[in-house]
């Protein structure tokens, strides 16, 4: 699977595009749809993922056809086109906040969930320290070797947030 990031938008959110056989998965197109329409262009868009609605996440998912969100998603696993996923909710960081992770590429895309050596702010609307945490246990269950895809800023692995990242240490828990 080939992953494009594109910095969309005066927060920087990351925009990716997952392509397989030609066909795409848009997780978060959070603004400048005309940077992200070139790696778009003459492929088979076959799903927008959402890791949660803040604007700097969603500002260009206007441009989208609406069938093709994945709207309200249960937490189960997905195989759409040549894709398969899981949705894991992370609610802390919002309340609608989820984390989609690609078991057989040993990838996740977390949002503003989890960034390389911090978590996301829960100070905000939605946003509850106590789910936080919760969804932090969850996401530790979770082997080392599975790369990390925020929201924002440079990708991790989630051995190294374990190791480095102070809210998945032990004994933080």
């Amino acid at each position: 699977m080939k992953i494009s990031i594109i910095k969309v938008g005066y927060l920087e959110a990351n925009c990716y595009i997952l392509e397989q056989n030609k066909k795409l998965i848009v997780i978060d197109p959070g603004d400048e749809y005309d940077k992200i329409a070139p790696y778009i262009k003459n492929k088979e868009i076959v799903k927008v993922l959402i890791t949660h609605y803040h604007p700097d996440h969603v500002g260009a998912l206007s441009n989208f056809e609406d069938k093709l969100i994945l709207k309200n998603p249960k937490e189960t696993t997905y195989n759409i086109g040549p894709f398969s996923f899981m949705v894991i909710y992370t609610k802390g960081h919002t309340s609608d906040s989820i984390t989609y992770y690609f078991k057989k590429e040993k990838i996740m895309f977390t949002g503003d969930f989890l960034f390389k050596g911090i978590v996301g702010r829960t100070d905000l609307p939605s946003g509850n320290q106590k789910e936080m945490f919760e969804s932090l246990k969850k996401i530790k269950s979770y082997p080392g070797d599975i790369k990390i895809y925020p929201g924002h800023g440079q990708s991790t692995t989630l051995k190294y947030e374990k190791e480095n990242n102070y809210f998945l240490k032990d004994p933080f828990f």
